[in-house]
């Protein structure tokens, strides 16, 4: 009998402590709904990809985000620890952005939903079309 990956254990199987701390459970949402944010993903590997970049340069490299939701999302992932922020004291200013490593350990987490969704990008095509064939909505 083959023996499963820890890794690929069932979220069922997975033990569940019977009294959830408030606190975890409040700081899990509000992770979950940060990063569940398509800017803060794409931050998360550009950074990855890039290293330290400038805050115009971010957005260069993201693309089609706004200055004012590049502004909120690295603010609020400088906040949680996930990116560092470096002010040059120059004119005109200069500012760099890097991960942390919290914020590299982060990265690797969702790594594995990338991996899911290759994976499983058939399956959840057919799906689709199904839906969409069923009920005449994309």
């Amino acid at each position: 009998m083959s023996q499963a990956h820890p890794a690929e254990k069932s979220y069922a199987a997975r033990e569940i402590p019977a009294e959830i701390d408030p606190a975890i459970e409040d700081l899990v949402r509000g992770i979950i709904g940060q990063v569940a944010d398509k800017w803060t993903m794409l931050i998360l590997e550009t950074l990855e990809e890039h290293g330290t970049l400038r805050f115009t340069e971010v957005g260069r490299q993201v693309g089609g985000i706004s200055q004012k939701m590049l502004t909120k999302t690295l603010r609020d992932m400088e906040r949680d620890g996930l990116v560092s922020r470096i002010v040059h004291p120059v004119i005109p200013p200069h500012v760099d952005y890097s991960l942390t490593e919290l914020g590299r350990s982060l990265g690797e987490a969702f790594c594995g939903v990338w991996i899911w969704a290759e994976k499983h990008h058939a399956a959840i095509e057919k799906a689709r079309a199904a839906f969409s064939a069923r009920t005449g909505r994309g």
